[in-house]
């Protein structure tokens, strides 16, 4: 009797094995062709403009290429102060948009929660700058900023009563404002969204318990709302700082990374040293280089998202 509960037992435990290990070669077999164009597609340019990044390789000397080792990244790193001022003003860049796009996305994500009416509307109105495709934004700050005929100096003669020809997108200051400008405008709408998400998702409880001890609306934001934002606040800031670490429509259509490298951003300087200048080796290490920052960057902000989930567990 006990040999034949035993095998009654193992008798479907076998065949539930069989049929989870028939599955999974199904689902193998349905991926198999998505990782095989990724290989292709993604895989390989990288493996081979990694290999690039340790040549002598221009667009001008295809056929003579020479493995240098790390000589272009020594180059970049120690030799060239073109890439630290570019890359430090990638990271003024970064830190100021990231952090003005939370402020404002916070207020108005609060706003809207809030709202009794009108809330479908307002969220229409509000995604409708990131239905412009950045070349377009581009564009479009260009001419609001022209010295001649710009609408801001326009404006300001209008103001005023006095022409103002602000060089805006020439003077080293205020092309980088200009640039933010457009930056901001564009993709606010991004963190409302996600911000407004979270904020809807929030328990109650708390507040209506922080509402009978008579705390203020800043004080619920500050030890409510903030500290149980705070997965949402992280995951919005980590996509927007890659969003943005790679910005390069907008800065090449406004200003080109000109006048005299005056607002120069990293992903700039890669195209102009790698196209323009046919230092085609030298523009790939310096994306790498980029590349690795970025990844500590993500690791770093991520490991934040997930200390704060586990925060938020706890508490």
């Amino acid at each position: 009797m006990a040999v034949q509960s035993v095998s009654q037992e193992t008798g479907p435990a076998r065949r539930r094995g069989g049929i989870q290990r028939s599955e999974r070669r199904l689902a193998l077999a349905l991926l198999l062709p998505s990782i095989v164009i990724i290989v292709l597609v993604v895989g390989f340019p990288m493996l081979y403009s990694l290999y690039l990044s340790f040549t002598n390789f221009t667009l001008t000397s295809a056929g003579n290429i020479k493995f240098v080792g790390l000589q272009n990244y020594i180059n970049l790193l120690f030799h060239d102060p073109l890439f630290w001022k570019a890359f430090g003003r990638t990271i003024l860049f970064i830190t100021l948009a990231v952090n003005i796009e939370f402020l404002l996305g916070l207020a108005i994500a609060q706003l809207m929660a809030r709202a009794i009416r009108g809330q479908g509307l307002a969220r229409t109105l509000m995604m409708m700058p990131m239905m412009f495709a950045p070349i377009l934004v581009g564009f479009q700050f260009k001419w609001f900023f022209n010295a001649q005929v710009g609408i801001v100096n326009n404006l300001l003669y209008t103001i005023t009563g006095e022409p103002h020809f602000i060089p805006w997108l020439i003077d080293k200051p205020l092309g980088f404002m200009a640039i933010l400008v457009a930056e901001i405008w564009m993709s606010t709408p991004f963190m409302v969204v996600i911000l407004e998400a979270g904020i809807l998702s929030l328990p109650q409880e708390p507040f209506e318990a922080a509402e009978v001890d008579g705390a203020s609306s800043w004080q619920k934001l500050k030890h409510l709302t903030l500290p149980m934002l705070m997965p949402f606040i992280y995951t919005a800031m980590a996509i927007r700082s890659l969003d943005i670490a790679r910005a390069y429509d907008v800065v090449s259509i406004m200003t080109g990374g000109g006048p005299a490298n005056r607002t120069e951003l990293i992903w700039t300087y890669v195209n102009r040293l790698a196209f323009a200048g046919q230092q085609f080796a030298m523009g790939t290490a310096m994306s790498y280089i980029t590349v690795l920052f970025s990844f500590f960057f993500t690791w770093y902000l991520f490991r934040n998202v997930i200390k704060s989930r586990w925060a938020g567990g706890e508490e």
